[in-house]
């Protein structure tokens, strides 16, 4: 080689994108999400059609309001759903934290669910009347095991891995910064860190719940040792939105007065529902409430919340929030 050759430089790669573009994945699990949307909507439909077949073939009277709840609950669900998958489609960054929140929300409630729904379902099975005609049970145990582990597998599907699935892809680095480049103005989701976002969704939420009770009538609260009804329970409920609202706000602003505002309340509730339970039992609100009898009288033979079993189920549902309480607490403001 002569010094007048030219010099060739080494050869040098491509640098890599910091991402890999997820725009298509965002529209594939965008639609997806569309279409659990349009499911939770045909449900509402299915529910409220049930509603009203049940009333003109005279049935039992049923009361409108008694499922307004679980109606809203429904049609909330349905328009969220279709607003989370067009926002996927779009790539906005709001619905990529959304639907992770949800998504972890989703799995977290279908470990439950698939946990104790096979002991559910077997109480509910072994409580069922016998053919009138034959005298046999009115299922095999054979056909019952079989509806169980078919259920089981099911609820393992579609309420843990499919949320799982979900996790994994919008928990995916690459799919923020595709979200970040295609959608670059900051969105309120990102005031706050998703844990703590994740918390103040779920305390917005009781606030609607809390004010529907009042309406739907299912205003019995356990309060120190006994069951509140009528015009106090409903005052209660509305002081206990207005206390979730604004420990919500105060909590998404990192202020920490919101922390111990839910702390407290959260505390002071179990402690509450633990005195009344130790000395009434559950099916006391049932009754008044007004549920049917039969309705009542099925419930005693499941016997599943009847005695200090719904002191024990409290507890259960409360601790694992106090215990991701105090894991954001590390997110607030230090002053």
């Amino acid at each position: 080689m002569n010094e007048s050759d030219p010099i060739i430089p080494p050869f040098q790669a491509a640098p890599e994108p910091a991402y890999k573009d997820r725009s298509t994945g965002l529209t594939i699990f965008g639609v997806m999400t569309l279409l659990l949307g349009c499911l939770a909507g045909l449900f509402t439909l299915l529910m409220f059609v049930s509603l009203l077949k049940a009333r003109t073939a005279g049935s039992p009277p049923v009361n409108p309001a008694g499922i307004l709840m679980i109606l809203g609950i429904y049609g909330g669900l349905t328009v969220a759903l279709i607003w989370l998958g067009i926002g996927s489609i779009q790539a906005r960054r709001w619905a990529r934290a959304l639907l992770l929140i949800f998504s972890w929300s989703w799995l977290v409630m279908g470990v439950f669910v698939t946990a104790v729904m096979p002991f559910f379902m077997g109480k509910t099975f072994a409580n069922l009347p016998p053919n009138a005609k034959t005298g046999q049970p009115a299922m095999p145990p054979g056909v019952i095991t079989a509806v169980i582990v078919g259920m089981t597998i099911f609820f393992l599907v579609f309420m843990v891995l499919v949320p799982a699935l979900w996790i994994y892809f919008y928990g995916s680095r690459h799919v923020k910064a595709t979200c970040e480049a295609r959608d670059p103005v900051t969105r309120w989701t990102e005031a706050c860190p998703l844990p703590v976002l994740g918390f103040c969704l779920w305390t917005w939420l009781a606030v609607p719940m809390m004010l529907l009770m009042p309406l739907a009538g299912h205003a019995v609260m356990p309060c120190f040792g006994t069951f509140i009804t009528g015009l106090p329970a409903g005052l209660f409920c509305v002081v206990v939105a207005a206390v979730w609202g604004v420990a919500g706000w105060w909590l998404y602003r990192l202020d920490a007065r919101g922390w111990w505002l839910i702390l407290g309340g959260m505390t002071v509730f179990m402690v509450s529902a633990l005195l009344t339970y130790a000395n009434h039992d559950i099916i006391e609100m049932y009754q008044l409430q007004g549920l049917p009898a039969a309705q009542i009288e099925q419930m005693q033979k499941m016997g599943l919340f009847t005695g200090n079993r719904m002191s024990w189920f409290t507890v259960l549902c409360t601790l694992p929030f106090l215990g991701y309480l105090v894991f954001i607490k590390k997110y607030l403001r230090k002053d």
